[in-house]
This record gives structure tokens, C-alpha cells and sequence, in this order.
């Protein structure tokens, strides 16, 4: 029986600082099922609604789907919202942005609407082409939870607030990737492999102009980690730091 692995979206958030951009993180909450209390990007399962909002998107890619799902958990998880008026008047202002968070962000947590609803409801469009694919992973085979992830990176504008949900997400932080890492190397944070890799790979560059360039530039390659001789591996050609590491490291407790 072939098994079927859930589609999941993840965005990493960026914005420039001197010395060193920051990505937005949030603290999962310990008592959740997968991931409980690490250190992650924004992100979460695709919800086959989202598809239906892809008229309602900026571009018409194929894995635009996708990006609808890394929006919609963008906004869910810390109430950015990366859209715009469709009357052509730019992004969603503060105060229309505070409305539509206070209208419908609970709404889209427990599922009582979708991205095609709060488009409509709220007039807006999502701004899509503005998600740069980075990674695309795949939870190794024999975990108790598998995902098809596919990670993308964004600039953030300067105005927009976040707000931690408060219920899988507890905490929320701007940090820069040499930060994070070394937090978790004290272990100060709790950050999975994946996360790490990704972290690793974004601090490469330290502007965030710099870093969506690197990424439209790169070929992502499938990673589907497995485990072989106590070890954790990834495919050279995925072009991460590391290409193995030591399961009982690369595991999240």
C-alpha cells in the first residue's frame, strides 16, 4: 500500500539589520504532537481549500498552492499578512490588516473558513510572487508523522507587527541564523535538523537581497533523509553544510 504523505508549506521571513538579516521564528508549544517546543519558521499542513485561492493569487506558478498554504499559516501564526487590495492600492494597510485579524484569524485556525473566503470577504489578493522558493523536504520514511515540506523565503515589509497565536505557538522571535544556531548549539533552543540546515544555508548571505537572489539562482533538489549505519543523511547535491549527522543528534526529543 503506498503510503500518503501530507503536504506541508514553511516561510522564512526576512529582514535586514546591520551586520546580519533576521528571520521571524516561533516556539511551538511543548505539548504539541509534532515538533513540540522547537524553534521553527512559520508553516504547516496545506489544506486542499487553498487551491481554490489560487485566483486569488499574484502569480499563477505551479506550486502556487503552496504558497497560498505558507501564507495562510503566516498569517495564523503571527497575523502578517502578505496581500494586497485588489483595488490596486498596495499592501494591506495597518488598519485593514487589524480588522481582517480581528474578523477572521481565529476563523482560519479552526478551519470555520478559507483563503477563498477571507479573499472575498475582504476583497484582497495574496501576494504570492513575492515567496521565493528555497527547499523542498521530505520527513524520512519509518517517522511517526511525514511531510512533503516545501520552504520558501519572503522580505517582510518594515511596518508589518506580528503577534505570536498564543496556541501552538508560544513565543515568537526576530534572530539572526548565526544566533539561532548558536542558541541551539548552548541549548538554548530546542531546533530541529531540517530547521538547522535551512538556518545554515540562509547565512550564507547577510543581506536579505542577497539571499533571494542566491535562492532564485539555486536548483532545489529533493531531500528525503535516510538512515543508514546510525546516520542521518542528505544528498550532497542538495547543497547544505552537512551531509550526514549522527541520529541520535539529528533527532528531536
Amino acid at each position: 500500500m503506498t503510503e500518503t504523505i501530507p503536504f506541508a508549506a514553511t516561510v522564512m521571513m526576512l529582514r535586514d539589520r546591520p551586520g546580519e538579516m533576521e528571520v521571524l521564528m516561533v516556539q511551538r508549544h511543548r505539548d504539541m504532537k509534532f515538533m513540540g517546543g522547537a524553534l521553527v519558521f512559520p508553516g504547516g499542513k496545506h489544506d486542499p481549500a487553498d487551491v481554490g485561492a489560487a485566483k486569488y493569487a499574484t502569480c499563477t506558478s505551479e506550486d502556487v498552492a503552496f504558497r497560498i498554504t505558507g501564507i495562510r499559516e503566516v498569517f495564523e501564526e503571527t497575523g502578517i499578512l502578505l496581500a494586497r487590495e485588489r483595488d490596486g492600492s498596495g499592501f494591506v494597510g495597518d488598519a485593514h490588516r487589524d480588522r481582517i485579524a480581528e474578523r477572521h484569524r481565529k476563523k482560519l485556525e479552526k478551519g470555520e473558513m478559507n483563503m477563498v473566503d477571507l479573499a472575498e470577504a475582504e476583497n484582497i489578493e495574496f501576494m504570492t510572487d513575492l515567496l521565493v522558493p528555497f527547499a523542498h523536504w521530505i520527513t524520512p520514511k519509518g517517522a511517526p508523522r511525514r511531510y512533503d515540506t516545501w520552504f520558501y523565503m519572503v522580505r517582510v515589509p518594515e511596518d508589518h507587527i506580528h503577534t505570536h497565536d498564543g496556541g501552538e505557538s508560544v513565543d515568537s522571535v526576530w534572530i539572526s541564523a548565526s544566533q539561532a544556531l548558536a542558541d541551539e548549539a548552548a541549548k538554548l533552543r530546542e531546533i530541529t535538523f531540517p530547521t538547522r540546515m535551512q538556518l545554515a544555508k540562509l547565512g550564507r548571505n547577510k543581506t536579505v537581497e542577497a539571499a533571494l537572489d542566491a535562492a532564485r539562482n539555486a536548483t532545489i533538489v529533493t531531500v528525503l533523509p535516510e538512515i543508514l549505519d546510525g546516520k542521518l543523511q542528505i544528498p550532497p547535491e542538495a547543497d547544505y553544510d552537512i551531509t550526514e549527522e549522527e541520529l541520535t543528534r539529528a533527532q528531536h526529543k
